[in-house]
């Protein structure tokens, strides 16, 4: 009955977004606002009907349903009551109805706010999102329903369907097949709806962009209503990168964070386009230019959303994040294709009225430097792109899949990062208009002198590795001139209203969030560089079998071999642990228990490492195999992972200059909404 109810939720909720799509259209084109209104509405009846879904699923789930497919396959009697909840997005089926359900909110939440000002935006943003959420809505109800029953036929087969085939019987599996126990981490709890959150978000700012273009307003007024929505759907795409990377490194068990996955690559993607959007947005808003380039971006940033959905549920690659094959694979490469044509075509149609208001003068100009800083973020996605399709092509063209590796990308991608963070030092300290090597090496010779420390430290501590060294002189230059920057606003303010330093600096910021928020992130990716550089440059490892009391040497670190325990566990588990004490060059540190859990239900087992933290390295043992009596000998790889943690500070301080840059301003915003509202009116007349 449940079942049957959230999927008449799901059905019901198609048929009103179709409504709405024709209602928005009619209504737009033969200017009848009551049909719009109506659409509006039709818009905001699709969240509730949709949460009755989500929910009936959830109950589902966390009640044992098993008669379910869907229920069946990613829950158990062993598993808690949140991993329950939470395996709504540990399956295929459950992670689009989620999907649907966070579209629907954020769609709905943009038609709740005040449309006074933009009413010709309305019925095309509702269009849009609507075509959106219609299109998951059909994948949900046709090819992956998780509202599927289980029957039983007289042949003896099982199959799923989601009404009762002729003489089947319904089949009730006494326990589930439990999740996969990869996704049994609190990082997966949180990192999934993140990166949907992310997902979904930007098409909010996609949506408002086609508005423009269909109704002819190529101002810059959709991108001042979206920069929050922009700056939220970043974040959270942000969040959802950087918990991935640290479930990566705490459960897969290969001493890393990042293997340059297909599925990886395909959440990263649409963060390089948004990440460019972000930039050159505020040059258009600056002075007037880059429209095109800035349409492009977020109908980039679109695709490759629905893009990088589509690799992680076709099942055409292979990827420990993605899911099994499925039909949906087509359905998904048709309406990317069709977006992309579609949004194209009205970019191509508006072409002349987004001609840029003034000319770039200068190309050391701050707006040059974000154009060059655009260029390096397309030329690292251009490598992605590349690398992620062309298994796909070499199947096409010789029948067999050949893949592309981490040192394909490592040094493809290793000299544009490089790039990026050296406009990330240049770009703040050069002036908006008209820049010289003059003005902008007057601005940048106290940060630069200041920056070679981080040559000259690590060359005294004996680094000679030129690549690192370079490395950690671009960190140590952005670093200086953002904290140059820093000092230097909040001296003038200081000096202009008598306040002390501190007090300056804290209103500076807040009168400036979003300009010293990004100072924040750029502060926060620094910090992840060093992490970055610190494991992709100096990581060691070693692998040998020992006997009990035996032990293993890695640089200043010996670990011995105590003991080895196995055992079962009340959920389903049978737990090997190893117990391997750690010394420092002969100082006892403690103790580090690498172990594999065996989970019975899905007969997968899962590497969880033994790791020593500190600000300065990371010891990390993994146990690889053991014998049936410890004294025989296990087998222990183990890696040392220089400043790893400092990619993990960094992701915190990343997100903080997000929450600051995006925090509301309501009297700047208002001040400034006013003054635009006046130059629009006054140009209509």
């Amino acid at each position: 009955m449940v079942a049957n109810f959230g999927f008449g939720a799901l059905v019901i909720t198609l048929l009103i977004s179709l409504y709405g799509i024709g209602a928005s259209a009619y209504g737009s084109r033969k200017n009848k606002p009551e049909w719009v209104e109506s659409a509006r509405l039709a818009m905001l009846l699709t969240f509730p009907l949709i949460t009755l879904s989500t929910f009936s699923l959830m109950y589902l789930l966390a009640t044992g349903h098993y008669e379910l497919e869907f229920v069946s396959s990613v829950t158990s009697s062993s598993m808690p009551m949140y991993l329950r909840l939470t395996s709504l997005w540990g399956g295929q089926s459950g992670s689009l109805v989620f999907w649907t359900w966070l579209l629907s909110g954020f769609a709905t939440a943009v038609t709740l706010r005040k449309w006074d000002r933009d009413r010709e935006f309305l019925p095309w943003v509702i269009l849009v999102a609507m075509i959106t959420l219609v299109f998951f809505l059909i994948l949900v109800i046709l090819f992956e329903n998780p509202f599927e029953r289980l029957w039983h036929l007289p042949s003896g087969d099982i199959v799923a369907a989601m009404f009762q085939p002729t003489r089947g019987t319904l089949f009730y599996p006494q326990d589930g097949q439990g999740l996969n126990p990869l996704l049994r981490h609190p990082g997966m709890i949180i990192h999934p709806p993140m990166l949907y959150l992310g997902f979904v978000s930007f098409v909010i700012p996609y949506a408002f962009a086609l508005a423009a273009l269909i109704t002819g307003r190529t101002d810059d007024r959709w991108i001042r209503v979206t920069r929050r929505w922009s700056l939220v759907a970043w974040l959270f795409l942000s969040l959802g990168l950087v918990l991935g990377a640290r479930w990566a490194y705490d459960v897969l068990g290969w001493g890393g964070y990042w293997g340059w996955d297909p599925v990886e690559i395909a959440a990263f993607m649409p963060w390089l386009t948004g990440t460019a959007f972000l930039h050159s947005v505020m040059i258009q808003e600056k002075r007037g230019m880059l429209k095109h380039w800035n349409m492009l971006l977020i109908i980039l940033t679109y695709c490759l959303v629905i893009f990088g959905t589509f690799l992680t549920r076709s099942g055409v690659l292979s990827s420990v994040h993605a899911f099994a094959q499925s039909a949906v694979g087509p359905m998904f490469f048709g309406f990317i294709g069709l977006t992309f044509i579609a949004s194209l075509f009205l970019l191509f149609s508006r072409w002349d009225s987004l001609k840029a208001e003034t000319q770039m003068t200068s190309m050391l100009s701050r707006e040059a430097l974000f154009l060059l800083n655009n260029l390096l973020f397309i030329g690292v996605l251009v490598v992605c792109f590349w690398g992620v399709i062309f298994p796909l092509i070499s199947e096409l063209l010789t029948g067999q899949k050949v893949t592309v590796g981490p040192p394909f990308y490592e040094q493809a991608t290793g000299p544009l990062f490089a790039g990026l963070l050296l406009l990330m030092g240049i770009a703040p300290l050069a002036a908006w208009r008209h820049s010289t090597v003059k003005t902008l090496g007057k601005a940048i010779w106290k940060p630069t002198i200041f920056s070679l420390l981080g040559i000259l430290l690590p060359w005294l501590a004996g680094m000679r590795n030129w690549a690192a060294l370079l490395g950690f002189w671009l960190v140590a230059f952005v670093i200086s001139v953002t904290l140059y920057e820093f000092y230097r606003g909040a001296d003038a303010r200081r000096r202009r209203a008598g306040e002390n330093f501190l007090l300056a600096l804290w209103r500076l910021a807040e009168r400036n969030r979003r300009r010293y928020g990004g100072y924040i992130i750029h502060l926060g990716v620094v910090l992840m560089a060093i992490g970055i550089i610190g494991i992709e440059v100096f990581q060691t490892e070693t692998q040998g079998t020992l006997p009990q009391g035996g032990q293993i040497s890695l640089g200043e670190y010996t670990l011995t071999y105590d003991s080895l325990s196995i055992f079962n566990t009340s959920d389903g588990r049978n737990v090997a642990r190893a117990v391997m004490g750690v010394t420092r060059d002969g100082k006892y540190l403690g103790e580090l228990y690498p172990r594999r859990d065996f989970y019975y239900e899905s007969q997968q087992p899962v590497t969880i490492p033994g790791v020593r933290s500190t600000m300065e390295d990371d010891l990390y043992v993994i146990l690889v195999d053991w014998q049936p009596v410890s004294s025989q000998g296990a087998t222990f790889k183990v890696y040392h992972n220089p400043l790893v943690n400092w990619l993990w500070l960094g992701g915190i301080v990343f997100i903080l200059g997000t929450l600051v840059a995006a925090w509301p301003d309501k009297e700047a915003d208002l001040a400034a909404e006013r003054t635009r509202e006046q130059i629009y009116a006054s140009a209509k007349v």
